[in-house]
């Protein structure tokens, strides 16, 4: 049996040794993202397939992602972005996207990745967490955007805007025809490529600084972990407007040179069935949530699907789900682990010289690049197979860790690491088998994944309160058979204020309107008191424990 863990501590150096794992050229001071992640691949070369509702497909050249990108950096420059400077980005999975992000990434720019599905106040407040003064949003986007935050809007498709301080991108690239192209910007290993925000239990969700020299972390993960080869047909259906899908279905392939699907439409069942059939896919990454839909809508159309890798992250894998999936999809999905703050460390791999016998329930053992621990609840030591702890990373032992800190939130940061710095602690809880193999138990916190999204109670909780009806709130996960896990929110009213379905209905539809549409509470439960500690703080998990016996 190979534990991929101990690849570099068991003499695996000639492949996985330092300059595997630093990748020189993502480290070095002159590291350009524009050529790393483009001008450095032969230009005939297919990036990306953008693959329509209608299966109709158009495929995107690293020759034409450099000539765009290039033009799409002028233009952002002559509306004031310069090196640092961050920019929105409020997309879809077009043919559009890979251009736009190298164009902001040619500049020494910073991408703030906005997921589609969130409202106004929460794509504000990642733009002013990270002072963008220019937003790149599709037509269908734009009234979300704030018109009179000051920002620059460059819009991709639709009609001419007639909001002041918008305008349409083509046109603006007509405009600039003549522009120089100017040398892409050498920011450096250390030098910021993405600011992506990640949600927590308490206060404002977290900007996370994902340096150039991440890179090497993320196409590590597509070649030992999905063992993503030149001749497979490669689909990560993510969103990238979350890490996951960002990170191994955006930078990773970009990093490598290597072709990957972009679905330019909705989720749905049987649309996903279809492409998988269609194009032969061959190596398949999504969330659990989308293989249980695959599970529940099986057709005629995937009958013929067979692949040779099948992958899963952001929740634990359900066993029925593993039990289908290898006479369904011709593999057993295999599940992987990891958040925001350093991409995928734990995985049951499909690369073969580190591929180990999978145990249903475990995720796997930590990556090779990556050394993960078990430790006590009331002391920074590994625990002893078996027992329940915290899930840490050790920092020194990791020589693909990332992670330096939220942007400008020291106090948060130092509750990520033990104090002597040896440790970074994920959040959950896990168990560890004998031969090092990783069981996830529980998370420590109380932020709810759902369909893959994780998502902070106290973002819902703020809009919820901020209801004329509330007193106060709080929200929980609930268990969900498609969806893994559901929002369900409690609520004091205000003395003058009535339980009634339409208030439900309000409540539901405001936090769509300034939260998210995905993250509403399937249910409003109307109590007197919430539970809290003698501090005050609410205690969620005792909600959690009155649903269950409910």
């Amino acid at each position: 049996m190979v534990n991929p863990g101990q690849a570099v501590q068991d003499g695996g150096q000639a492949e996985y040794g330092q300059v595997e794992y630093g990748r020189a050229e993502y480290r070095a001071e002159d590291a350009c993202a524009a050529e790393l992640l483009c001008d450095r691949h032969p230009g005939e070369a297919v990036a990306f397939r953008i693959v329509g509702d209608d299966l109709s497909t158009r495929e995107l050249t690293f020759g034409e992602l450099t000539t765009r990108s290039t033009r799409i950096a002028a233009v952002l420059a002559e509306r004031g972005v310069r090196r640092g400077d961050a920019v929105g980005v409020l997309m879809g999975k077009s043919a559009e996207l890979p251009a736009v992000l190298l164009g902001i990434w040619r500049l020494g720019a910073v991408h703030i990745p906005l997921f589609t599905a969130f409202a106004r106040p929460a794509i504000e407040m990642r733009l002013d967490g990270g002072d963008a003064r220019v937003v790149v949003a599709d037509a269908d986007q734009v009234d979300k955007l704030d018109a009179d935050a000051g920002r620059r809007v460059l819009q991709v498709g639709g009609a001419v805007p007639t909001t002041p301080g918008r305008e349409r991108l083509d046109d603006a690239l007509a405009a600039a025809d003549d522009a120089p192209a100017a040398e892409p910007v050498r920011v450096g290993g250390d030098g910021t490529l993405v600011l992506l925000f990640t949600s927590g239990t308490t206060g404002t969700p977290k900007g996370v600084p994902v340096p150039v020299r991440a890179l090497a972390s993320m196409e590590r993960y597509l070649l030992d972990a999905l063992d993503v080869r030149p001749d497979d047909v490669f689909w990560n259906a993510a969103d990238p407007g979350w890490a996951y899908g960002l990170y191994y279905g955006i930078l990773a392939p970009l990093a490598l040179g290597r072709t990957s699907i972009l679905l330019h439409a909705g989720f749905s069942p049987a649309l996903t069935w279809r492409v998988l059939e269609t194009f032969g896919v061959t190596n398949f990454a999504a969330a659990p949530t989308i293989y249980r839909a695959l599970r529940g809508e099986q057709s005629e159309a995937g009958t013929s699907v067979r692949l040779r890798c099948a992958s899963s992250a952001g929740e634990p894998l359900t066993p029925e789900v593993v039990g289908w999936s290898s006479d369904a999809l011709g593999a057993e999905v295999r599940d992987h682990y990891g958040q925001t703050e350093h991409g995928m460390v734990v995985g049951n791999l499909w690369k073969p010289e580190l591929k180990a016998d999978v145990v249903p329930g475990s995720m796997g053992f930590a990556l090779p690049g990556w050394s993960c621990a078990v430790l006590a609840d009331d002391a920074d030591e590994p625990v002893r197979p078996g027992t329940v702890g915290r899930l840490a990373i050790d920092v020194e032992g990791s020589p693909m860790m990332w992670f330096g800190g939220y942007a400008g939130a020291p106090e948060r940061t130092a509750e990520r690491f033990t104090a002597d710095g040896r440790w970074y602690l994920t959040g959950d809880t896990a168990y560890q088998d004998e031969d090092g193999r990783l069981y996830f138990s529980s998370r420590d916190d109380d932020v709810i994944i759902m369909a893959g999204y994780r998502i902070g109670p106290f973002d819902v909780e703020s809009v919820l309160v901020g209801h004329e009806a509330v007193l106060e709130a709080a929200v929980i996960g609930a268990p969900d058979e498609l969806r893994g896990e559901v929002l369900e929110a409690y609520v004091v009213l205000r003395q003058d204020a009535e339980p009634t379905p339409e208030l439900e209905s309000e409540l539901q539809q405001q936090v769509k309107r300034e939260f998210a549409a995905h993250a509403y509470p399937r249910r409003v439960h109307v109590v007197e008191t919430l539970p809290k500690t003698p501090s005050g703080k609410i205690q969620r998990f005792k909600l959690r424990e009155q649903h269950a016996a409910e």
